[in-house]
């Protein structure tokens, strides 16, 4: 990682491209998901997430979780996330570390968070780690094999309709 500068409350680095983070990087990331992690608002679950994302113009942007009362109106890190990236213009991404308080196994994101990154491209990475800063990579495609994407709406289609008898 070659530089790191604050900018309006977002982390902006310089590293070596989206196919290769380096290390010092990668550990990074998690530091600053765990950070994440540290604000997340669970008084229900009490399951702490954080997520840090790393754009394709080296911004890092954080999320939490968010949990409500209504049950299904909580919010998870990974798509928190993702949501203020695109809140500030980033569409494209490098990668995601994903933090949780999980000792005995890596976090990993629930179904909705999978579709919810598949839908930004399905070849970048992410980090599913440990509370120690171990982590394992995989990328999007990997969590989400044979999936939906934007680019399946463009494809051609056949529209059969049904007549009465």
């Amino acid at each position: 990682m070659d530089q790191v500068e604050f900018n309006g409350g977002v982390m902006h680095i310089k590293d070596h491209g989206p196919q290769h983070l380096s290390e010092e990087t990668v550990k990074m990331l998690i530091q600053r998901s765990q950070e994440a992690k540290q604000r997340a608002y669970c008084p229900y679950s009490e399951f702490r997430v954080g997520a840090a994302l790393l754009t394709l113009d080296n911004c890092v942007i954080t999320g939490c979780n968010v949990e409500n009362a209504c049950y299904n109106l909580g919010v998870c890190a990974e798509r928190n996330a993702i949501s203020k990236a695109v809140s500030e213009g980033h569409r494209s991404f490098k990668a995601i570390a994903i933090s949780s308080d999980l000792s005995e196994q890596f976090i990993s994101p629930c179904g909705g968070c999978r579709q919810f990154m598949r839908e930004f491209g399905s070849n970048w990475d992410v980090y599913l780690s440990k509370p120690d800063g171990s982590y394992r990579r995989m990328t999007v495609d990997q969590l989400l094999p044979v999936s939906f994407g934007p680019e399946q709406l463009y494809m051609k289609k056949e529209f059969e309709t049904l007549t009465d008898a």
